[in-house]
C-alpha cells in the first residue's frame, strides 16, 4: 500500500528525463502492488484497461521515474536512457 500511495502522491510531478518508448499494454503497472479494479479481460484472454481514455495521472505517467521502471522493466514498453 505504501508504494501505491507514493505513486499517487508523486503522479503530479513531471516525468523524469530520459524516458523513451510507449505503452505496450503489458498490464504490469495495473498489478502494482495489487490488481487494479479497472483491468478487465476479453474473451480471448487479453487484458485491457476499461478506463484507459480517462485514467488518472498515476496510471497515465507510469513509469514516471527510473525507480518506478525497475518494478516492470522486463515487460514494460518504456525505458530510460542511461545518460543519467
Amino acid at each position: 500500500m505504501k508504494h501505491k500511495l507514493k505513486r499517487t502522491l508523486t503522479s503530479l510531478l513531471p516525468i523524469e528525463e530520459g524516458r523513451q518508448g510507449e505503452c505496450n499494454n503489458c498490464g504490469a503497472c495495473c498489478r502494482l502492488p495489487f490488481r487494479c479494479i479497472f483491468l478487465k479481460e476479453k474473451e480471448d484472454g487479453k487484458e485491457y484497461c476499461s478506463i484507459y481514455a480517462v485514467r488518472p495521472p498515476n496510471c497515465r505517467k507510469f513509469p514516471r521515474s527510473r525507480e518506478e521502471h525497475t518494478l516492470v522493466k522486463d515487460v514494460c514498453g518504456f525505458s530510460f536512457d542511461d545518460k543519467k
